[in-house]
C-alpha cells in the first residue's frame, strides 16, 4: 500500500510545489493521506490538459465520480492515485460528497464558456478549492470542516483567484476566460482583446478589480483564522496565497505607474 502513496507524493512534489511544501509541516503519519488528496486534485485539475475534446474529459471525470460512488473498486487497485485516495477516504472517514463536488466543479474546465459573474467564480472556487481545504482539515484534525464554512469559503476564493490570475495568460491563449464577463463589461474591456493577448487599460482595470476581490477574501479569511483552530496546511495555504497576491499587486502598481 505504500507504493501508491509514494506515487502520490512524487506527483505532488512535481506538479503542486506549494502544497507539497505545506504538507511537510504536517505530522509524518498524516502526510501520505494529504499527498493522496492533493494528487487526486491534480488528476482532476489536469483532465483538460490530457484530452483532445470535452467528451473525453467528461468520461474521465465520470470514472472518478463512479469510483467515489462505490463502482469500479477492483479497477482502482491498478490506479495508484485512486488506490491511495480510497484508502484515505476509508481511514479518515472523508465524505465522498465533497470529493464529488470537486469533480463536478472541474467540469467547467473542459469547455470554453466564459465565467459569467463574480458569484459564478466564487461558486467555482467553493467547489474546487473549499472542499479540498475542508478535507485536508479533516485529515489533520478529525474535524469534518463543517464549522469552517466561512473560513474555507474566503480562503478558497482568495487562493483560487490568485491561482487563476497567475495563469491568466495561459488560459486566455487557449480560449478560456476565468475573469468574469461582468468585470470586463464594467470597465469596457473587450473579450477579443483578452483572447488575442492585447493588454488594454480596460483589461488592466478589470484585473485590478479581481485582485482586490482576492485580497478582500484573504483579509476575511485571516480574521476568521485568528479565532479558529486552523490546521497547519490551511494556514500555509493562506500565507502562500498572500505571497501571490502581494506580488501581483506590486506588478500591477508598477505597470500603472
Amino acid at each position: 500500500m505504500q507504493r501508491p502513496f509514494a506515487h502520490c507524493e512524487t506527483l505532488v512534489r512535481a506538479a503542486d510545489r506549494d502544497r507539497f511544501l505545506a504538507t511537510l509541516f504536517a505530522p509524518p503519519e498524516r502526510r501520505g493521506a494529504l499527498f493522496a488528496l492533493y494528487a487526486f486534485n491534480l488528476e482532476i485539475a489536469r483532465v483538460r490538459e490530457v484530452v483532445r475534446e470535452p467528451l473525453s474529459g467528461e468520461i474521465r471525470l465520470q470514472w472518478w465520480t463512479d469510483l467515489l460512488c462505490g463502482a469500479g473498486r477492483e479497477e482502482a487497485e491498478s490506479h495508484p492515485v485512486a488506490s491511495a485516495l480510497l484508502a484515505t477516504v476509508t481511514r479518515y472517514g472523508l465524505p465522498p460528497q465533497r470529493l464529488q463536488s470537486i469533480v463536478e466543479a472541474r467540469r467547467f474546465d473542459l469547455y470554453d464558456e466564459p465565467m459569467a459573474t463574480l458569484a459564478d467564480l466564487e461558486a467555482y472556487a467553493d467547489g474546487a478549492s473549499a472542499n479540498l481545504i475542508a478535507l485536508a482539515v479533516q485529515i489533520l484534525s478529525g474535524d469534518d470542516g463543517s464549522g469552517l464554512d466561512a473560513l474555507g469559503h474566503h480562503a478558497a476564493c482568495s487562493h483560487a483567484i490568485a491561482g487563476l490570475l497567475k495563469t491568466f495568460p495561459f488560459h486566455a491563449a487557449r480560449g478560456q476566460l476565468f475573469v468574469p464577463i461582468e468585470l470586463l463589461d464594467r470597465y469596457g474591456a473587450d473579450r477579443q482583446d483578452v483572447m488575442a493577448g492585447r493588454t488594454t487599460p480596460q483589461l488592466r482595470s478589470a484585473l485590478a478589480d479581481l485582485r482586490g476581490c482576492a485580497r478582500r477574501h484573504l483579509r476575511h479569511a485571516q480574521d476568521l483564522a485568528d479565532t479558529a483552530s486552523p490546521a497547519v496546511v490551511l494556514i500555509l495555504t493562506l500565507l502562500l496565497t498572500w505571497k501571490y497576491i502581494a506580488k501581483m499587486f506590486a506588478q500591477q502598481k508598477e505597470v500603472s505607474e
